[in-house]
């Protein structure tokens, strides 16, 4: 398992929070997702083998966000 950080852009309140992190979770390989609102981060736990960060990346952006990858 890996982990990882995606800076995410245009999350104002706690459902976009939710919507982030549903984006993330319903990727195969993608086991914890967490989101700090208010840092405006998400915290990932993902098998590197089933989805990388660009994946994730795409999945947040297909939400209605804007994301860079740390």
């Amino acid at each position: 398992m890996a982990e990882g950080t995606l800076r995410v852009k245009g999350m104002s309140c706690q459902h976009c929070r939710m919507a982030v992190e549903k984006a993330l979770k319903g990727l195969p390989g993608v086991t914890v997702a967490t989101v700090d609102l208010a840092a405006g981060k998400a915290q990932v736990t993902y098998d590197p083998a089933k989805v990388t960060l660009e994946d994730m990346k795409k999945a947040v952006e297909e939400a209605g966000y804007e994301v860079d990858l740390e």
